[in-house]
């Protein structure tokens, strides 16, 4: 079932979030602790304004554990949305200039879909599908009628479900070192159709 994401949810999330933080190869990974990030992605989720804020995300529950979670935003909002993250690097320790993502992520005028990871043991059971459907849903809700995400370069599989449900290449972006493909698609507005 889909949900809104709850307090009790971080720590579940946050490793999840772990999937994609080694994928791309922050390079705050090598200068603190997993456990160290987890905890503090989890903190900064409390605020709202943060990438992973707890009303930016989705989770899709199966018997009681999280199976897949989904981040997204408003491109207009990518200024601000890793400053709660830096006030809780500031607030243990570390460097003001420190961060875990370095490059702007979104294209202008679209909402963009930050991030998606299932749990290894629930993929090729459609949940990713349902998430990615879901936050099309909150796009339109929020009056966007574009939705754009990156995918790795190395990455041909997921490129092919994206293609196949609608998105489209419209450029190429370097983030943390790494070559992406940004695709967008256009939002039909199911409700004001029927």
């Amino acid at each position: 079932m889909i949900r809104s994401i709850s307090q009790k949810d971080t720590t579940e999330i946050t490793a999840l979030l772990w999937v994609i933080f080694e994928d791309m190869e922050l390079s705050l990974l090598n200068k603190i602790p997993k456990n160290k990030v987890l905890e503090m992605v989890g903190e900064a989720m409390a605020d709202p304004t943060y990438r992973y804020g707890m009303n930016r995300g989705i989770v899709f529950e199966h018997n009681g554990e999280i199976a897949g979670v989904s981040f997204g935003y408003p491109a207009i909002d990518e200024s601000v949305i890793d400053e709660p993250f830096k006030k809780v690097l500031i607030k243990n320790g570390y460097a003001e200039n420190e961060t875990l993502f370095v490059d702007k992520e979104a294209f202008p005028k679209e909402w963009y879909l930050d991030s998606i990871v299932v749990h290894k043991k629930y993929r090729g059971l459609g949940i990713g599908s349902i998430l990615l459907k879901e936050m099309d849903h909150l796009a339109i809700n929020a009056g966007y009628s574009t939705i754009g995400l990156n995918v790795d370069i190395g990455n041909p599989k997921a490129k092919k479900l994206y293609s196949s449900i609608g998105y489209k290449k419209v450029g190429e972006i370097v983030l943390s070192g790494h070559r992406y493909e940004h695709l967008n698609k256009p939002l039909m507005n199911t409700r004001m159709a029927n």
